[in-house]
């Protein structure tokens, strides 16, 4: 795993829209794994000046969204489908055909979940997979305890995973209490992994997911068994890694060709 702390969450985002734009302009027809939340806005703000300062094409891209709520529809101002059209999609090139969030109002979730899976394989896969972590160690809306081995499937989210998004629906009542999410087997398919997590609520979190054990506990630890994972952290979600020197010490040291900026 590939640890980088950052000053803050600002000069993350940026890191992390500049190694996805490295991938789209290495591959054209890149397949993007993408998220939602609060944590990749400032990314995508920044892929959006990529596109229109400097020409980042998304013409020939593809994508695969990470998770949607289910019982919400497309148009529903806190499905994840609008999020990506609002934040993302409508300030691109990007051909809406190409872009997949899951169908939280399928008539089948069942088979919505298999469809999702195959779509993924027949893309020829994810190249990069963007991530953030939940407090309780979550990725995507796979919760503690669920396999490290799951397939896109239907969860049922946690009380604190609902304590933590309350807010934008008003509370917990209003919120769907379940969703549709790549599972962990899925998210450890990419070729490679991006995870952000910034700020002091994320610290425990970050602690146990890359300092801990592998645990189903802690969803977020089974990046340590992807060959091509890297975690961008800032100053305070960083603060409760016990080897903070080392991850900076072998940032340091590397190879010119493997810098990120």
């Amino acid at each position: 795993m590939e640890v980088l702390i950052r000053d803050s969450a600002e000069i993350g985002c940026v890191l992390g829209a500049k190694i996805i734009a490295s991938v789209v302009r290495e591959k054209p027809n890149a397949v993007l794994g993408l998220a939602t939340g609060r944590t990749p806005l400032r990314l995508y703000q920044e892929l959006i000046r990529l596109h229109k300062s400097e020409g980042l094409d998304f013409s020939r891209v593809t994508t695969f969204n990470l998770d949607e709520y289910v019982g919400l529809p497309p148009t529903h101002e806190q499905s994840y489908r609008y999020f990506m059209q609002e934040n993302l999609f409508r300030h691109i090139n990007i051909d809406v055909k190409r872009t997949h969030v899951p169908n939280g109002i399928a008539a089948d979730l069942h088979a919505e979940c298999r469809s999702y899976e195959t779509r993924i394989t027949d893309a020829g896969g994810i190249d990069i997979q963007l991530l953030g972590l939940g407090r309780n160690g979550h990725i995507g809306f796979n919760e503690p305890t669920g396999s490290l081995r799951s397939r896109t499937w239907i969860k049922i989210l946690s009380e604190q995973t609902l304590k933590d998004n309350s807010e934008v629906f008003g509370s917990i009542d209003a919120m769907p209490k379940h969703a549709i999410t790549m599972g962990i087997g899925t998210i450890l398919d990419a070729r490679r992994c991006l995870l952000l997590a910034f700020g002091p609520s994320k610290v425990r979190a970050v602690e146990h997911m890359i300092e801990g054990p592998l645990s189903a506990i802690c969803p977020g630890s089974a990046l340590q068994l992807h060959p091509r994972a890297t975690v961008i952290l800032d100053e305070t979600s960083a603060a409760g890694l016990h080897y903070a020197d080392h991850y900076r010490w072998i940032d340091k040291h590397k190879f010119e060709w493997q810098r990120h900026g």
